[in-house]
């Protein structure tokens, strides 16, 4: 019987016919001279594996933080600011843009989480799942709710249907989407298979903007309303579809071009300081929608100007 102190191991012990030393020796000087227990022999591969997605990396989920919370003080802002359906106190529609501005901070701070985590070389599938549960609330409730609350009670029935079918396939998108990235041959670090969720919020929290900056307060009894209903109910169906989108994860400044890249974006932050209250309204649904309508239009390019676009090396079909 062997003591308590023993170790077993299950390997055959000979000796070496081109060694100095036997198998024996060679176990005590790697593992009783290193002072390693037994709990860290039997530790297996598959048990590191389990500590390695289970690590919470700072920075990356710091920022997922910040999308979560944007998305929960919007919903706390449309509550507070917007009467009880059903009631007549009159409503101002400019008082909702705040909520709306904590939409497009939640995805500012979502296309920084995932890049922060590519730069430090930090991802992990903790993160994934984490920035999926606050996406559910930033984009999906958050701008289901707001759409309702202000803009579709007026349909009754119909508008709780359709904000509730957003919510709806904004959760299935983003289920998908993390079954799909844990793939092992997955591209969804090069292209999303449907309308990303956070850009279809970002449509309609800019789109919302632009509307309340061209109608002012009364923007409900217009017909911008009916917009705004078929808008939510097209992004429902694209958030599902098959349609691929660029996912942008691999653009960075050190790449092609650096210094064109570089005078594009003082050009542009320049033009957002100077020309902000026009650019916000206008400029953000512009780009939005463009990046929609790519989807339709990508498959149709060639593949040397898709490259030029989106910056990703495409294999051979």
């Amino acid at each position: 019987m062997y003591g308590s102190n023993e170790l077993i191991l299950p390997i055959k012990v000979h000796h070496f016919p081109n060694s100095p030393i036997s198998c024996e020796e060679f176990i005590y000087h790697r593992i009783v001279k290193n002072n390693l227990s037994n709990k860290d022999i039997e530790r297996s591969k598959p048990e590191k594996q389990n500590e390695e997605r289970l690590r919470i990396y700072f920075l990356p989920n710091l920022m997922t933080a910040g999308n979560l919370l944007c998305g929960f003080f919007a919903l706390w802002y449309i509550v507070k600011v917007t009467p009880p359906v059903g009631t007549d106190i009159h409503f101002d529609a400019e008082s909702i843009t705040p909520a709306l501005w904590l939409i497009l901070g939640a995805f500012m701070f979502d296309a920084l989480d995932g890049r922060i985590a590519r730069l430090i070389g930090k991802e992990s599938p903790f993160g994934l799942q984490f920035d999926s549960l606050a996406d559910i609330i930033s984009f999906g409730a958050a701008p289901a709710f707001l759409m309702q609350r202000v803009i579709l009670h007026e349909f009754q029935e119909l508008g709780l249907v359709v904000a509730s079918v957003y919510l709806l396939c904004g959760a299935l998108r983003l289920a998908r989407y993390n079954c799909l990235a844990a793939l092992p041959d997955s591209d969804s670090k090069k292209e999303f298979l449907g309308f990303p969720i956070p850009a279809s919020a970002a449509l309609v929290a800019s789109l919302t903007i632009f509307i309340i900056w061209l109608e002012g307060k009364e923007m409900t009894n217009t017909m911008w309303r009916w917009v705004l209903l078929s808008v939510l109910v097209f992004l429902s169906v694209m958030m599902v579809s098959e349609v691929k989108y660029p996912a942008f994860k691999t653009l960075d400044f050190r790449t092609r071009r650096p210094f064109t890249k570089f005078v594009i974006f003082v050009i542009g932050v320049t033009c957002v300081i100077i020309l902000w209250e026009l650019i916000v309204p206008v400029i953000l649904p512009i780009i939005f929608t463009t990046y929609l309508i790519y989807g339709f239009i990508r498959p149709r390019l060639s593949r040397k100007l898709r490259r030029e676009i989106e910056e990703v090396d495409f294999e051979e079909d």
